[in-house]
């Protein structure tokens, strides 16, 4: 099980780094995407549920990388958050995704973006 999550992680941070390197170089196909949380049952219940594979992941994996306790904490706030989003409803949350993707410009989207690519390679060297 171990060694499954930390593959997970791995994943999980090259994720995020492609997702800086959309946001860098996509900015409005980023925009949209984010338009579009929770903005179906499929959409909503797939995104929370998917988000809770990695959060898992780093609570197993917590004690065998760099970071025990951040790794430890992000998982849990992860999972738990994602069991609240279950009975938020859908329309709210739709609602905030979209409030979100109006205040995130293209260009803000651009500005973040390497945040995400250093987020995504701690993540990765976190592990190896």
């Amino acid at each position: 099980m171990v060694i499954i999550s930390k593959y997970i992680i791995i994943c999980f941070g090259l994720f995020f780094v492609l997702a800086g390197l959309l946001m860098l170089f996509a900015p409005k196909k980023a925009n949209a995407i984010l338009r579009k949380a929770g903005s179906t049952n499929f959409i909503n219940y797939a995104e929370i549920s998917i988000r809770m594979i990695p959060a898992i992941a780093l609570i197993i994996y917590s004690n065998y990388s760099k970071y025990p306790d951040i790794f430890k904490i992000f998982g849990w706030f992860m999972l738990l958050t994602s069991f609240v989003l279950y009975f938020v409803p859908r329309q709210l949350h739709h609602s905030f995704s979209v409030k979100a993707a109006d205040i995130l410009k293209p260009k803000y989207f651009q500005l973040i973006s390497p945040f995400a690519v250093i987020i995504g390679m701690v993540i990765i060297y976190s592990v190896i």
